[in-house]
């Protein structure tokens, strides 16, 4: 099972408290009536999914019920950093452990 730490909360919960909620930092067009089909569909459906690192949104549906992000490793689907949703997004090679 896993440990997701709510940073609203400050504890590590198990992953049955939290729900995923797609991949964080997307920003909405400013003028979606100006986009073409095919470009309102890839903001609405395409998103990465890489191998590695990843920053993800998630909320604390069973607690606080408010949405935060995390960054998670997903080859060993680990997470190394949840923080605040409006925060800015921490630096992986801090904590990934990489030189820059």
């Amino acid at each position: 099972m896993l440990l997701i730490h709510c940073p609203y909360c400050e504890q590590d919960l198990p992953e049955l408290e939290f729900a995923y909620a797609g991949e964080a930092h997307v920003s909405r067009p400013a003028d979606p009536s100006a986009l073409s089909d095919e470009e309102w569909r890839d903001f609405l459906f395409v998103r990465a999914n890489p191998k590695g690192v990843h920053f993800e949104r998630w909320r604390h549906v069973n607690g606080c019920a408010r949405f935060f992000n995390a960054v998670r490793e997903t080859v060993g689907d680990k997470f190394l950093a949840t923080y605040k949703a409006g925060a800015p997004r921490p630096d992986v090679a801090s904590l990934t452990g990489e030189a820059k």
